[in-house]
């Protein structure tokens, strides 16, 4: 059985994902699985989608809740702070000052140069997830009927992402009580034995088990640091601030937003443009280009509606300073959440991993989670391939094609493909340029 790394091992790790976690959900929870499962081996395959199941059923970014999750798994408590905060760290200092060269000048140049290059890319690497989870995730009939149905409510007729969550765990239910296999006899349970160990793959420490002195310990110190900066920012400058109402606003979209940051998006931007007027529809969208040029979770988004918010609402502070705040409490009220989520809820989800009924729903999870990921895969490659109306990027299609077969079949690292994408999206932009120039 193999050992978990050492802290100093993993906190390198952490760090790296933090600078490589592109293509929003989608994106993240592939690279993860890549680096996490297959490459470094420190988490078991049934373990780590054990983990994406319950993150699934989480309000919130659910690739900032995975990787806390597995850092919890792999160090504790140190470990799930420390591997949430350095994977949305990178993207938050970047897009401050993104934001704030956006909000002076009203455009950054280059970053969509190289994002041209990066977008194909992460389509190539969630692609590759997709065809690796799946064939490793949907060994039973009724898990491909799962997510086939969950692909087709979702790219089909737009169903909403908890509807789906509950459908195929009704699924899982239902199978697991009728003991339906692949063939679809009755017999055998959801899972045996050997497909539970598979998450022990490796030589995790043993959780303590969860108590109800620890839970509310867990409660009561994520409140406090929940709200503290908000009541400060209230006492300081006043209950109707606009620093003060994103606080509050973005503190009950961490509550009640499911389905990542694709289906929050357009509740948030909504609220943001004609309810507060934080910023107008097209700086809207000008933060969401932004936010995808980054690493780190697509729901950073808000820290640019937050700069914006405190930017064009000031009251007595400087604009820069104002903004600076937005940004901060617009953060730290989106993602703190997460990490009670996970320091509350992790322990009893562990403690029941081997409960086959739980082990059932949590499978046919998964297996809407492989048609979910599909459809931002799809959802995505239309974008990047087709950017317009009648107009194929034949450049990108081609970019993806050799990011696919070099991730595939000559088992390229991600951050070489990511590196050298990038490197060719801005290579071409040049030479673009350089001809329309001339």
């Amino acid at each position: 059985m193999a050992t978990p790394p050492t802290f100093r091992e993993a906190l390198r790790f952490w760090f790296k994902l933090g600078f490589i976690s592109f293509g929003g959900p989608a994106g993240q929870i592939a690279i993860m699985h890549t680096e996490l499962v297959e490459k470094r081996k420190w988490i078991g395959e049934q373990r780590f989608l054990h983990a994406l199941n319950f993150c699934m059923l989480l309000p919130g970014p659910e690739a900032t809740q995975l990787a806390t999750y597995c850092g919890w798994l792999l160090h504790r408590t140190w470990g799930g702070i420390v591997a949430g905060v350095l994977f949305i760290l990178p993207s938050a200092i970047l897009l401050w000052g993104l934001s704030w060269v956006y909000a002076v000048y009203g455009h950054v140049s280059g970053i969509a140069a190289v994002f041209h290059g990066l977008k194909p890319a992460v389509t190539a690497i969630v692609a590759a997830a997709v065809i690796q989870i799946g064939r490793r995730a949907l060994h039973r009939l009724d898990h491909w009927a799962t997510a086939a149905a969950a692909f087709a409510a979702l790219y089909f007729f737009a169903a909403p992402f908890p509807l789906i969550v509950m459908g195929a765990a009704l699924v899982g239910f239902f199978s697991n009580r009728s003991g339906v296999n692949q063939t679809g006899g009755a017999a055998r349970g959801a899972l045996t034995d050997d497909e539970i160990k598979q998450g022990d793959s490796v030589d995790l420490l043993r959780p303590a088990p969860p108590s109800l002195a620890g839970a509310l310990r867990v409660l009561g110190v994520a409140l406090l640091l929940w709200w503290t900066p908000v009541v400060g920012l209230g006492l300081w400058q006043g209950w109707d601030s606009a620093l003060v109402q994103e606080g509050f606003f973005f503190s009950k979209a961490a509550m009640v937003t499911f389905g990542g940051a694709y289906a929050v998006l357009p509740y948030v931007g909504q609220q943001a443009v004609e309810h507060y007027g934080w910023l107008t529809a097209p700086q809207m969208l000008d933060g969401l280009g932004l936010a995808e040029t980054t690493p780190g979770p697509l729901i950073m988004v808000v820290q640019f509606i937050g700069f914006q918010g405190g930017w064009n609402h000031p009251g007595n502070l400087a604009p820069l300073w104002a903004g600076t705040l937005g940004a901060c409490i617009t953060t730290w009220t989106t993602f703190v959440p997460c990490f009670l989520w996970i320091f509350l809820g992790a322990p009893y989800i562990e403690q029941l991993r081997s409960n086959r009924r739980l082990a059932s729903i949590l499978a046919s999870v998964t297996a809407a989670v492989v048609g979910v990921v599909l459809n931002l895969t799809v959802w995505f490659g239309l974008h990047v391939f087709h950017p317009a109306r009648g107009v194929i990027d034949w450049w990108a299609v081609a970019v993806a094609v050799v990011a696919f077969v070099a991730l595939r079949r000559f088992k390229v690292g991600i951050i070489p493909v990511v590196i050298a994408s990038g490197t060719l999206g801005l290579l071409w932009s040049l030479a673009r340029d350089s001809v329309i120039g001339f």
